[in-house]
């Protein structure tokens, strides 16, 4: 068995994916489409971070591979419907690091608010700037939130104790943390918050979500964030709107294009701004986070692939078995049509094979059903299974 990891992952996966069994190849950068396609053969496990694409090609040629982890929360990264398709399963961490990136956030609402950025750089060249010009304390900002998921919800709550006001924005129905107050409409949001900070995901749908009529619609002086998707903003005007004084600071963590590998040339238009923080998408670069994220997402990865769970899986349906018990395991993974586990419970029926235990989950058009049982089934009722039309995948753990 077999693991590929991409992109410095820790060391936390690699021990325990070799402590099940696998033999592990780690790898620092990330792969191109085609360097991915000709490292694949033999791997049945893949990790990977934000910087690797899993096109529906590499699927295609990756015949061997049972399982992707995204050792983060995005899985933007991945054709996840080609995934769905092939019955291949893919795992995310979609809470180990929301604590890391809460604290950058904290951080740079502080340091921006404070203008720490180009205090820090006149040092630096020798100049001594003391002075309280265009510093403010947080206490008693009001910290406008956009998406108030994992990530959103933490950090009202640790900002409401440094004494902010705290307003949020989601189209999901969200209780709300603390004092804070929802917000009907994103516009009223940005009337009234002193500080911005979005937490949205990646999906298509979200391309842009945030230019030009957002960036005008901010409150005068007030402050951006961005630590979630670089692809859900439009730089250009963030610049503009820097450079003219409207909005007083800003901190990027994430970029629409970001460079693939350690020491690569990072280019954009908001270099060079005053009390500008840009950061290299290290939102979730903590050792803590990244230990946390390394033991999660391989532990997924391993329990599907050893013993059929799909614990937390973001594309197949939800089975969740207990530990192998003696006797043997059987994982059929079909199209969700009717008839289908009759179909099943036949075969073991007709090799007078004893069900123990049955767990049936369905997703979209997918049907995944986990049964223990007294024997193994006959190679025959395997085939049979197999060739059934509704079969997208039958394995015994």
């Amino acid at each position: 068995m077999k693991a590929l990891l991409l992109e410095n992952i820790h060391p936390a996966a690699v021990a325990y994916l070799e402590g099940r069994g696998y033999d592990v190849e780690l790898r620092a950068g990330s792969l191109s489409e085609q360097e991915l396609i000709d490292s694949l053969p033999g791997v049945s496990l893949l990790g990977i971070r934000s910087n690797t694409t899993v096109t529906p090609r590499v699927f295609d040629e990756a015949p061997d591979l049972l399982a992707v982890g995204c050792f983060c929360i995005g899985t933007n990264q991945v054709a996840l419907a080609a995934a769905s398709e092939r019955g291949i399963g893919v795992f995310n961490a979609p809470y180990s690091n929301t604590r890391s990136v809460v604290e950058l956030v904290i951080g740079e609402i502080i340091a921006l608010a404070r203008r720490l950025p180009e205090k820090i750089q006149r040092m630096h060249d020798g100049v001594w700037d003391k002075s309280a010009k265009g510093s403010h304390e947080v206490r008693g900002r009001t910290l406008g939130i956009i998406g108030y998921g994992n990530i959103g919800t933490q950090l009202s709550t640790v900002a409401e104790a440094l004494g902010m006001r705290v307003v949020f924005y989601d189209i999901a129905d969200r209780p709300a943390h603390g004092n804070a107050r929802r917000m009907r409409t994103m516009a009223e949001l940005l009337e009234v918050a002193d500080v911005v900070s979005l937490h949205i995901d990646g999906r298509p749908g979200n391309a842009g979500f945030f230019g030009p009529a957002e960036f005008a619609a901010m409150k005068p002086r007030s402050l951006f964030i961005n630590a979630s998707r670089g692809m859900v903003v439009d730089y250009e005007p963030l610049r503009e709107h820097l450079l003219s004084g409207h909005i007083a600071g800003a901190a990027i963590d994430v970029f629409p294009s970001e460079p693939k590998a350690q020491g690569d040339a990072f280019e954009s238009a908001l270099r060079g701004i005053e009390n500008v923080i840009l950061t290299p998408h290290i939102g979730g670069s903590t050792q803590e986070a990244q230990e946390e994220i390394g033991w999660f997402v391989a532990e997924k990865l391993a329990r599907f692939a050893q013993e059929g769970s799909t614990a937390l899986s973001v594309n197949l349906p939800d089975v969740q078995p207990g530990a192998v018990v003696p006797g043997t395991r059987l994982g059929f993974l079909h199209r969700n049509l009717p008839g289908v586990l009759a179909e099943l419970n036949a075969a073991f029926a007709s090799a007078g094979d004893n069900v123990i235990g049955q767990l049936l989950s369905t997703r979209d058009d997918l049907g995944y059903v986990v049964t223990d049982a007294a024997e193994a089934l006959t190679t025959e009722a395997v085939e049979t299974l197999r060739a059934s039309e509704h079969c997208v995948w039958v394995r015994t753990f």
